[in-house]
């Protein structure tokens, strides 16, 4: 009897145990993470072979700027979300609010992949809390056949020709519409000194008598049609321009431009930071970045990615080419704290005016 009793015991602990661990595994195989990101930002089916790869599922969420993520991670505090993209002043924001983490380099072995100047980005020197994921500069995009004379200068987009009189676009973005001003005077991009930021409302308000718009999406179209002849451009969005016209061609003025970077962010209120963390560094693989080179026509800090660009793909969109070394001569925008609001008036008071 006793050892029928202990026959069972043992065989009920070994199914118990059996169970447990089906359990375990199928609970590891079931998580799940939130990723909050631009739409169309990466490639669609990286989700099901994240999920194949490891058995972490993703959810995805998709915001339209960088001020609507803000938005949703300030009135959650982060809640709900594993990895977000971001633009680098916005994470930097996010940083100083206390609402994103550190990532841990042991479980992010493919940062091997990315170009030295991705690893001491001003804002976050040793990529401490953000893993950079597409980068670039901003210009002047401008058909050569509707324009005698090829810009140079942001003066050339601020006080146009007659020619370019009535087409040209910019973008209204309040640090990048801010930016064509500070850098036509020679001013740093993150410069909040009130007698500079008067002379550049000043310059920009007498330069919207000129344009034909602000455009922040289709100022490319615009360029293509030939409603415009000279916009003021992201450089990987005048690709889109160079795509459909050989006449496009995109232009870094004189004065030098801003060096913008995405990033990734893990907020600290996320349930499954190691999981989130697989997910980066799945995307930090050289097929995956390269796919916003690739498809979007933008640049990205994977050096094995842009290594292994196509050649045509490089001549068509030359501004691909621009190295890295050259991106970091430029400035990178950094969060303004308590100024932003004081800027933002600006950028209301120059969009605003007659």
């Amino acid at each position: 009897m006793k050892t029928l009793r202990s026959s069972l015991t043992h065989g009920t602990m070994a199914v118990a145990i059996g169970a447990l661990t089906l359990f375990t595994a199928v609970e590891a195989r079931a998580e799940s993470i939130t990723v909050l990101n631009f739409a169309n930002y990466m490639p669609e089916d990286i989700l099901q072979r994240f999920k194949d790869k490891t058995g972490i599922s993703v959810d995805l969420v998709t915001t339209s700027t960088n001020e609507e993520t803000m938005g949703r991670l300030t009135t959650s505090n982060g809640a709900g979300f594993d990895v977000v993209f971001v633009s680098s002043p916005f994470a930097e924001a996010l940083r100083h609010l206390d609402l994103v983490t550190d990532v841990n380099h042991a479980n992010l072995p493919n940062l091997v992949n990315l170009y030295d100047e991705a690893k001491n980005l001003s804002f976050d020197p040793g990529n401490v809390y953000t893993v950079p994921y597409a980068w670039g500069t901003t210009g002047l995009c401008y058909r050569d056949d509707l324009l005698s004379k090829a810009p140079t200068s942001w003066w050339d987009l601020l006080k146009p020709s007659d020619e370019a009189k009535g087409k040209i676009t910019m973008v209204s973005t309040d640090r990048w519409l801010l930016a064509a001003g500070q850098l036509a005077n020679g001013y740093s991009v993150n410069d909040v000194t009130p007698e500079h930021l008067e002379k550049v409302k000043a310059d920009l308000i007498a330069a919207k008598k000129t344009l034909l718009a602000y455009d922040d999406a289709t100022f490319y179209s615009k360029l293509v049609a030939g409603e415009a002849v000279m916009v003021h451009a992201w450089d990987g969005w005048c690709n889109y321009a160079l795509a459909e016209t050989p006449h496009a061609h995109f232009v870094v003025p004189k004065e030098g431009s801003d060096f913008y970077i995405d990033v990734m962010v893990v907020p600290k209120a996320s349930e499954h930071k190691e999981a989130a963390e697989k997910f980066i560094n799945f995307v930090l693989e050289p097929e995956n970045q390269g796919w916003v080179s690739t498809n979007l026509f933008f640049k990205t800090p994977n050096r094995i990615a842009m290594e292994a660009l196509p050649e045509d793909i490089k001549k068509k969109y030359p501004n691909l080419t621009i190295t890295p070394a050259d991106l970091a001569k430029f400035e990178t925008f950094h969060d303004l704290g308590a100024d932003l609001p004081r800027v933002s008036k600006v950028v209301t008071e120059i969009t605003s005016s007659r």
